[in-house]
């Protein structure tokens, strides 16, 4: 006989379940952070449709946006397992911080100094044809937008180690703030910022941000602050992994500088359309796989610590539901595109005809939802186990992929190829993570 589901049973279970409970509430901590930032497009496309203004100020903030995830965000993906590392054997936590903050400030100035200085020529060079005010409205914006940089460095930190200390909701709350200053910025200031509305409020909530993080952390007392050691085990070994780690970073996230490049070339708005084609897409990416990859480095890199064989076997389980639960949201999502657009955008400048342009770019960047999570999954793995190395070709190869395929659909299919591309650049990125992972396995690394 069977025996009759208990279903209190079954939600104690899974209340009583760490990794569970941490995961939902990341979800719906970013699900809300993620609902204001939604709303927060909306504002933008009411004020300026597929406009010159958002498409400049799209391009004003790239490079930004690049060394934030590029660079920050390795540093940040090697620093966690590391600093378990350390806890879990040397426990000389205040010296491992002092030297990760220092190696956060430097990083920080040294590349917003880069950023500042080639400005013009990284202008001439990918985005070349255009008008002096085009420039101008770029240039402008940048110089308000760029010190976000190290404001960006700091909260990255600070949100890894409270990740660490199993501090997951108040990490996850913090990026509601840029979405949310921008808003504020909009409705009432926009007469008086003009131009420079939108990069104003990104600084503003990237320094407001910061400050509620570093108070957080503050109040948790998981700020520890001694004599930097750069020869500590630990930090060697992030040093020995953070070039692999900032090369694959580098690659991949060279991937939307390489669209921004195409897209510029087609119509004025096509980089606007792009921006707002993946935003349903990045709205269901960013609640499953931020939820996930926020809990789930931390959590490897403690049981990879313990046992490596075992992580492998979680981490094919993890991947399985993860398959299942995305194609059927994927599925969804792409039946309902164009009534999801219309309804979310279409209102004073953003018209009808642009609700179907963008209607079909989203489901050309839908088709990747299942790999995109998947495969965020399993670099979290790898950095984890501190596997970076492999990362590196993998890029190589999607970088030169999605050139490829861009410059051969661009033709075919405009601004719509465009998103296929990315897509199936993804598709094939995420194949090769799990091969290598199950030839991992195999030599129980």
């Amino acid at each position: 006989m069977f025996s009759k589901f208990n279903f209190k049973d079954f939600k104690s279970k899974i209340l009583k379940n760490p990794l569970i409970t941490n995961v939902i509430t990341v979800g719906v901590t970013v699900l809300l952070v993620r609902c204001v930032g939604f709303f927060k497009e909306i504002v933008v496309a009411d004020n300026f449709g597929l406009s010159e203004l958002l498409d400049t100020f799209l391009i004003a903030v790239l490079i930004p946006t690049f060394i934030n995830g590029v660079f920050l965000g390795s540093f940040k993906s090697v620093f966690i397992p590391n600093y378990v590392s350390e806890l879990k054997t040397g426990k000389n936590i205040g010296a491992f911080q002092s030297t990760s903050f220092i190696i956060t400030i430097f990083v920080s100035i040294f590349f917003f100094l880069i950023a500042f200085l080639f400005t013009d020529v990284y202008l001439e060079t990918f985005f070349s044809g255009h008008t002096q005010q085009y420039y101008d409205l770029i240039k402008i914006q940048f110089y308000y937008a760029a010190p976000s940089i190290l404001f960006w460095g700091f909260s990255s930190l600070i949100s890894g180690i409270l990740t660490i200390d199993d501090e997951f909701t108040y990490s996850s709350i913090s990026a509601v703030f840029l979405p949310l200053s921008i808003i504020v910025c909009l409705v009432f200031f926009k007469e008086a910022l003009g131009d420079i509305v939108l990069a104003f409020g990104t600084l503003a909530g990237s320094i407001t941000s910061f400050l509620f993080l570093l108070i957080v952390a503050l109040k948790r007392n998981v700020i520890h602050i001694h004599k930097p050691d750069f020869a500590s085990v630990n930090i060697k070994l992030l040093f020995r992994q953070l070039p692999a780690k900032l090369a694959s970073s580098l690659l991949t996230g060279i991937n939307p500088l390489v669209d921004q490049y195409f897209s510029a070339q087609l119509i004025i708005g096509s980089i606007a359309a792009l921006n707002y084609g993946i935003k349903i897409p990045a709205f269901a990416i960013g609640i499953i796989g931020i939820a996930l990859g926020n809990v789930l480095l931390p959590y490897f890199s403690k049981s990879a610590v313990e046992n490596r064989k075992e992580t492998f076997n979680k981490l094919k389980r993890i991947l399985k539901y993860l398959i299942l639960g995305s194609v059927v949201i994927m599925v969804i999502l792409l039946l309902l595109s164009l009534p999801i657009i219309s309804l979310v955008f279409e209102r004073n400048a953003f018209t009808a005809s642009d609700s179907v342009i963008v209607s079909k770019i989203q489901q050309m960047y839908l088709l990747q939802l299942p790999a995109y999570v998947t495969g965020l999954i399993m670099v979290k793995f790898l950095t984890a186990i501190n596997k970076n190395n492999f990362m590196v070709l993998t890029s190589v190869v999607s970088l030169i992929m999605n050139f490829v395929l861009n410059f051969i659909l661009i033709d075919a299919m405009g601004v719509y190829g465009l998103a296929l591309s990315t897509s199936l650049v993804s598709i094939v990125n995420s194949v090769i993570l799990y091969v290598y992972i199950s030839h991992l396995n195999k030599l129980h690394v």
